[in-house]
């Protein structure tokens, strides 16, 4: 069970409030530790496969006929590690045109767009937390690229999502490690959220949130006292939230985490778009991401997981927003199954205290 330390007696104590998402405001969630006491079904950790090559599986080198023809080879020729294929079964595609229409107040607008399949690595069974830094650095190189690629490739292509799916219940239907790329007509509504009340935050304060909500992280301190009895109800403590630092990157547990081992990393500098991250940045970010992953592993075991990159959509309208968006990386580590109330309610309920999963994480040995 997961419960804050009483900071005046050193007992524990439950803990239940709503907590408000500071970058989308309605977007809560519901802290109650106690819920963690119930019977409940919790996703269990994912028996890893870790063969190095499987004769049936479409994304081992050797199976390249498989799949689709490659749309880059990292390095080119039959020795790749990284390689990229058009997905068999894709959720947007060019292979046909529909016109828009509507009946009534139904609407419909084509759904062209691009779904790519990014195979991580060429081997089997290797999970994220075990690729070196190298290669993870040459993967985040391949994402950019390829972004850059698309957004060039088509005026109609309005945003380009990088997100990764691990383990069944993250959505994984193959188990070799693979990333995926979705290039869409559209600006998914939660994006767009993140943009327009980053935006509406910086007219206000002339001070990008995301950039605030760092510097909070690694320097604000406060304690809270109950008025009528002068009993410390909260203290907050500068780094209590962070994971981890790197020279040029942040891993911070959101404060209002969805998810019990949510975890984000951004960028120190401010950065709105993924596509403008440098090769040393991108060394860098493989570096925290591996030992953030490393983290994880160690408290969950076979974590499922899923992580997209977050990146300020191209086009016209969204030019003025720079200095307010700031790029980022989402984990959400999948440990249990949504509630009829969260899917009714849309509130995310989470039965760790944030600040009590940051201590963990942040304490785990790591190796040299």
């Amino acid at each position: 069970m997961s419960r804050q330390q009483d900071a005046a007696t050193g007992s524990p104590r439950i803990v239940r409030e709503i907590r408000i998402n500071p970058i989308v405001p309605s977007e809560s969630v519901l802290v109650a530790t106690a819920r963690s006491m119930r019977p409940k079904k919790e996703e269990a950790p994912a028996v890893p496969d870790l063969r190095p090559r499987v004769d049936t599986c479409p994304f081992c080198r050797g199976n390249e006929a498989m799949t689709p023809p490659p749309i880059a080879r990292i390095p080119e020729g039959d020795d790749w590690q990284i390689r990229i294929v058009e997905n068999l079964y894709p959720v947007l595609g060019d292979d046909h045109a529909d016109t828009p229409h509507a009946f009534g107040l139904q609407q419909t607008i084509d759904g062209y767009g691009r779904h790519e399949v990014v195979i991580d690595n060429a081997d089997h069974g290797v999970r994220i937390h075990e690729m070196t830094i190298g290669h993870l650095s040459v993967l985040f190189s391949t994402f950019r690229s390829r972004m850059e690629q698309l957004y060039h490739s088509d005026d109609r292509l309005k945003y380009v999502l990088v997100f990764k799916n691990f383990g069944p219940a993250a959505g994984a239907s193959i188990s070799h490690t693979h990333s995926q790329i979705i290039a869409m007509p559209v600006v998914p509504d939660n994006l767009q959220a993140e943009v327009r009340n980053s935006t509406a935050f910086y007219q206000a304060e002339r001070q990008c949130i995301f950039c605030c909500l760092i510097d909070e992280a690694m320097t604000f301190e406060a304690t809270l006292y109950d008025r009528e009895s002068g009993e410390v109800r909260r203290m907050i403590n500068p780094g209590q939230f962070v994971i981890e630092r790197s020279r040029r990157f942040i891993a911070i547990k959101p404060f209002a985490s969805r998810y019990e081992w949510e975890v984000h990393i951004l960028p120190l500098t401010h950065q709105a778009d993924y596509i403008d991250a440098t090769p040393e940045d991108l060394d860098d970010l493989a570096g925290i991401l591996k030992r953030t992953m490393t983290r994880l592993h160690a408290v969950l075991g076979g974590v499922q997981y899923n992580f997209f990159i977050h990146s300020l959509p191209h086009g016209q309208e969204y030019a003025g927003s720079s200095p307010a968006f700031h790029w980022h990386i989402e984990i959400c580590p999948r440990t249990s199954i949504p509630s009829g109330f969260e899917l009714g309610s849309g509130l995310f309920v989470n039965t760790i205290c944030p600040e009590d999963a940051a201590g963990r994480l942040r304490a785990i040995i790591l190796p040299e």
